[in-house]
């Protein structure tokens, strides 16, 4: 593959579960520290739900929402250079400019990510949640797993898996 390095960042439960009410049902602070990590300096592409669930634009990454409505707006005056628009998958990636671009959500906004993913970075939460949102299914012959780094249970916070998976050739 040519091109930029686009990878998606999605922490998902044992049930497929990726969101509940515009949210993560669940609060492991090592995922979001995580998250961080993966994310920071590159380009993000989103859907405008995804971008509404974030407390603002997250420093040192560029957030493009991607959206079908062209005069979508974020709800505060947001004069950020970080926040961008695109109506498609294709004009996203081109405004993000960057040699990696994570995508980050929601299900919509991966499943037309998918084709065109390098590798997943993938939370595995080891217990159901109650969601409306749902990871959209990998076809495991397509991925190949190469790392795993496995967390267990923690007081309230539920035992949990870090795993890369690339695309096989």
């Amino acid at each position: 593959m040519k091109g930029p390095e686009l990878f998606i960042v999605v922490a998902r439960a044992a049930n497929g579960t990726i969101g509940a009410n515009g949210r993560l049902p669940w609060h492991i602070p090592a995922d979001l520290s995580h998250f961080k990590r993966l994310t920071m300096g590159a380009p993000m592409i989103m859907g405008r739900k995804t971008f509404e669930s974030l407390p603002g634009t997250l420093p040192g990454r560029k957030h493009i929402v991607l959206t079908g409505n062209p005069d979508w707006a974020p709800a505060e005056d947001n004069d950020d250079d970080e926040l961008e628009t695109a109506v498609s998958l294709d004009e996203a990636i081109a405004k993000a400019n960057g040699s990696r671009i994570a995508v980050i959500g929601g299900a919509a906004v991966i499943a037309r990510a998918l084709p065109r993913a390098r590798r997943i970075e993938l939370t595995e939460i080891h217990r159901d949640y109650d969601g409306d949102v749902a990871m959209p299914p990998l076809d495991m012959a397509e991925w190949e797993e190469v790392a795993r780094e496995d967390h267990a249970e923690d007081g309230k916070h539920p035992a949990f898996s870090f795993v890369t998976l690339r695309r096989r050739d």
